[in-house]
């Protein structure tokens, strides 16, 4: 993502500034509303809310054609991306998702900025839905900086790029590759002019993945592009499109940020158990996690990936979304804390195609757990 631009406004005399502070806040009623239904922006740095929790912004910071975003409960899609500009420079926009802080816009309780040295672990997930008929990149954005900045460019920008159409490529050159979190990748480095960017692009389509943003944090510190002492400022999720994009859309996103010990992201030892019951084209399974640690968990959040053709319908004691591929069950305000020796169980019921197969792994707060 390259970052917005706002105007700085010059003095003006005690009733300027009185109806500028008026239009300024008539302007935040209308151009940054809690989106309850699907709620649609076009302005050029409009931005609302979802979930009472994340921000989505339009962020059309590259041209002056029309770009409209409407964000849903759980997250957003282009619905209109007129224009287009040259593949060998900057793409139009940056539509996207975010927790933290962006050009002094925060999403609602997050934690952003925190301190590296200070996170125990970033649990995120993500949903694509790409479109054929346009230029673009699906990417996930990571903010440095030396300081808890809550405005302007940061220092150091890793972009995680899901999925690219068309002849476009992250800033810089390519420097290797590497595997991280478990996938591999093209590492690429580079600097826009702004803030140096570190990107890493999946050899093909990503549609939906969960992982730890600090697996990418980590890889920045070890190449000298940032420093336990900085600070993440905000994640984000979203496209990048030179030409067209409208139904380009992100499906789903979840984001947490734990500092200090014994929350979600912290690393657990856990042992899961999975016990399915399957009939024809149908299945429900219950699911028994048990801290073999000694130290409480409080907070959890299991990470696993359904087998291709599974889809869930419907869940009990947990959230888990989305409803096929990489999952994400989080714990309810009741089962929350996993003690030493302790475990929780929750449960879901879906459908299959094919036969049908168990997840092959499980990873709690972004730790890898034993199967029973």
């Amino acid at each position: 993502m390259r970052p917005s631009k706002h105007p700085v406004r010059g003095r003006r005399g005690l009733l300027g500034v009185l109806l500028t502070a008026l239009a300024a806040v008539a302007a935040l009623l209308t151009v940054t509303p809690a989106a309850h239904a699907d709620t649609t922006i076009c302005e050029q740095y409009a931005s609302t809310t979802i979930q009472g929790r994340y921000v989505v912004q339009n962020n059309r910071w590259g041209t002056a054609e029309t770009q409209c975003v409407t964000a849903t409960d759980s997250g957003f899609r282009v619905t209109q991306a007129d224009g287009s500009v040259p593949t060998n420079g900057a793409p139009k926009s940056y539509p996207s998702v975010f927790n933290g802080c962006h050009y002094t816009n925060c999403s609602p309780g997050t934690r952003l900025p925190a301190r590296l040295s200070g996170i125990s672990g970033a649990p995120t997930s993500i949903s694509y839905s790409y479109v054929s008929n346009a230029v673009y990149d699906a990417a996930y954005d990571i903010w440095l900086d030396p300081t808890p900045r809550t405005d302007g460019v940061n220092r150091t920008e890793i972009m995680i790029w899901f999925n690219k159409v068309g002849p476009v490529q992250p800033v810089g050159s390519q420097v290797g590759t590497a595997t991280v979190a478990g996938r591999p990748w093209q590492v690429w480095a580079g600097n826009n002019g702004s803030n140096d960017v570190l990107s890493f692009v999946a050899p093909s389509a990503i549609g939906s993945w969960s992982f730890d943003v600090m697996d990418f944090v980590r890889q920045a510190v070890s190449r000298g592009l940032a420093q336990d002492s900085w600070y993440l400022t905000s994640v984000q999720a979203g496209f990048e499109p030179w030409q067209n994009g409208a139904g380009l859309a992100v499906t789903s996103f979840s984001s947490s940020v734990e500092t200090g010990s014994g929350g979600p992201g912290t690393p657990s030892a856990c042992k899961v158990a999975y016990a399915p019951n399957v009939w024809q084209g149908g299945f429900s399974t219950d699911v028994t996690v048990t801290n073999t640690g000694s130290s409480p968990v409080n907070g959890w959040k299991l990470a696993f990936t359904l087998p291709p053709g599974q889809q869930i319908g419907s869940a009990w004691g947990a959230g888990v979304t989305p409803s096929s591929g990489a999952v994400t069950a989080s714990n309810l305000a009741y089962n929350a804390q996993i003690p030493p020796g302790g475990q929780i169980s929750f449960g879901f019921q879906g459908t299959y195609g094919g036969s049908f197969a168990k997840p092959a792994g499980f990873s709690l707060n972004g730790s890898a757990c034993t199967t029973a």
